[in-house]
């Protein structure tokens, strides 16, 4: 593919995104049937941040960061920055001055498969990121790569304006299409979850709400008393 820059590429519809973020990485995760996380790797330099947004992703060189600053002309308010290379690397290509050109055009944070830095003006800031390392190692801007092309992050498809949502848990990937069938699946896994936690609450057994004794019993496990003492 040539490099290119892809302006105003259609976006997930922001109030429906932010439904799901009320749901959480975990939760829409499982109710989309255990697709779209992006993976382990990716890890919050904070605690207790849950965003979420409209994918404005950025393909760059390793070890060069020259595609984040043309992303950022691209970016509006509700999106969320998706960085990747075309090859590993943990360099830190993003810090504070970057997040603060995205903060100024309402951008709710950064999902990156390299590296990061400025980690406690970030933190200061309140710019959540989700990043593969932190690295004080820096950067050039001296090649090309690409804004708003689909790119893979963990083995998952991001495509521009799908919605990305991220939380202590890690990032998950909704591709726009999906997203309305997220919301409602997600709110029907919280109104089970709901039910779950009020029985076990009140006493009810996980072998018992699932129907795991069944499952047990196929699976040849026996309940043996231990042996008295001598």
């Amino acid at each position: 593919m040539s490099n290119v820059i892809v302006t105003d590429p259609p976006r997930a519809a922001l109030g429906e995104v932010d439904a799901l973020v009320s749901f959480g990485v975990a939760t829409v995760h499982e109710a989309l049937g255990r697709t779209g996380y992006l993976g382990h790797t990716l890890r919050p330099i904070q605690q207790g941040a849950r965003t979420g947004g409209t994918a404005v992703t950025v393909l760059c060189w390793p070890g060069d960061n020259l595609m984040i600053h043309a992303a950022v002309e691209q970016c509006r308010p509700g999106d969320l920055l998706v960085v990747t290379t075309a090859s590993p690397c943990t360099d830190g290509l993003f810090g504070e001055l970057l997040a603060t050109a995205l903060a100024h055009r309402g951008v709710r944070g950064l999902v990156t498969t390299t590296g990061v830095r400025d980690v406690a003006e970030l933190r200061a800031m309140g710019f959540p990121v989700w990043s593969a390392a932190v690295s004080a190692q820096g950067s050039v801007k001296a090649t090309a790569g690409s804004v708003n092309v689909p790119v893979v992050v963990g083995g998952q498809l991001v495509r521009p304006g799908d919605a990305v949502l991220a939380d202590d848990d890690g990032v998950v990937c909704v591709p726009r299409e999906r997203v309305a069938e997220a919301r409602a699946a997600g709110q029907a896994r919280l109104e089970k979850e709901d039910a779950t936690r009020r029985a076990f609450r009140a006493g009810e057994l996980g072998l018992d709400r699932y129907g795991l004794r069944d499952t047990l019993a196929r699976l040849g496990v026996e309940y043996v008393s231990a042996p008295p003492l001598p």
